[in-house]
């Protein structure tokens, strides 16, 4: 189990306890932050960004070129950051237990 501090989108804060090996999207998604995930984890919607808290940035894969041009387009809608990410792209895992997490706004 990996332990993510979730602050919501009202500014609020908690954690939650998801299984390794999985999306941190639907960890986020199960416990109803307010991410939605509606691709599936597909890298197509836009839908499951966060921002990255920035002492855990390093510790991901680097964006791959799909999540960058999502990203990308959704930029136009809402406010990106250095630690933007989609959460359909990282994989949870015990070295990532603790990771804390900003749900972005809606699109």
């Amino acid at each position: 189990m990996a332990v993510v501090k979730v602050i919501g989108r009202d500014g609020s804060e908690r954690s939650i306890e998801a299984a390794t090996g999985g999306p941190l999207m639907e960890a986020l998604r199960d416990a109803s932050t307010g991410i939605e995930g509606t691709c599936g984890g597909a890298c197509s919607c836009g839908t499951c960004h966060v921002y990255v808290d920035a002492a855990w940035i390093d510790k991901l894969p680097a964006r791959s070129e799909d999540e960058q041009l999502m990203l990308d387009a959704i930029g136009d809608l809402v406010p990106l950051k250095p630690g933007s990410r989609l959460s359909c792209q990282i994989t949870l895992s015990e070295l990532l237990s603790g990771i804390t997490v900003e749900v972005a706004p809606a699109l």
